[in-house]
């Protein structure tokens, strides 16, 4: 018996295997690099070099932007990321503060690494900018940016009258996170509570209830006060850096700005 004859592919039919099998491959799930947007980070280590941790460096990518503090001045400018290419631009904006030697080497070297990066990794909480070579230049721990639990002394306060005004020397504004839902501190005379939601960005106080001591001294404090408390009933979104609270009004104008307690 003849055994029978088993045709040869079509052509057509080889061409169609060959594309199946080349889009079942470019369909292998591939680790994307983490978007930098809306991110946010701390200054934690320079290669060979012993970082000055206070004032602390910070770094935010929103928007194609970034901005942040070098240590010494603040900054901020136009980036673009792709993959795990970065590129920030050198010509940004900065202040013109001058700053202890140590420091302003430090911030000199922090602008460097960041203009310099030509690629950058995140992994474990850490962000790493790269040289085009691989070179590590600088890492950046995330920044912890919920305020539940969070203790802060209060530096600056909107007076209602289109100004941020620095407290008054003798007292001491406080403001603290608890983990509940309320907030609570001192105002500079009286203590107060009041409740609070967040979610991201978007924080907003209830209207505060406080004691009701009066205080002579120093002078104006109970004026300082009143206006603490308002603004904080103005409360619209927070942003922590560093060390540093931001709490802005729906306008994004400045309400409160702080700094965090130490050990807190």
């Amino acid at each position: 018996m003849r055994s029978a004859r088993v045709p040869a592919p079509a052509p057509v039919l080889v061409l169609a295997l060959a594309a199946l099998l080349a889009a079942c491959a470019s369909a292998t799930p591939v680790a994307d690099t983490p978007s930098l947007d809306r991110t946010a980070w701390v200054l934690s280590a320079f290669p060979g070099r012993t970082l000055v941790a206070d004032p602390a460096a910070t770094l935010r990518f929103e928007g194609g932007r970034v901005s942040g503090s070098d240590g010494c001045n603040r900054f901020g400018g136009p980036y673009t990321a792709k993959g795990d290419e970065l590129k920030v631009s050198s010509q940004m904006a900065t202040t013109r503060m001058a700053c202890p030697p140590e420091i302003d080497a430090q911030a000199t070297a922090f602008v460097a690494a960041l203009t310099g990066a030509a690629k950058y990794r995140v992994a474990e909480e850490k962000l790493q900018l790269l040289a085009a070579d691989g070179t590590l230049l600088a890492t950046l721990d995330r920044q912890a940016e919920m305020l539940a639990g969070t203790s802060w002394r209060v530096t600056g306060i909107n007076n209602g009258k289109q100004a941020v005004v620095s407290v008054l020397a003798g007292t001491a504004p406080t403001l603290a996170f608890g983990t509940d839902g309320r907030a609570s501190g001192s105002a500079g005379c009286n203590s107060f509570t009041a409740g609070y939601t967040a979610d991201g960005s978007k924080v907003t106080l209830t209207e505060p209830a406080s004691t009701r001591k009066m205080c002579a001294e120093p002078a104006g404090v109970m004026e300082q006060e009143q206006e603490f408390l308002t603004a904080l009933a103005t409360v619209a979104t927070a942003r922590v850096e560093g060390d540093r609270l931001e709490l802005r009004r729906a306008d994004g104008a400045l309400a409160v700005s702080a700094t965090k307690d130490a050990g807190k």
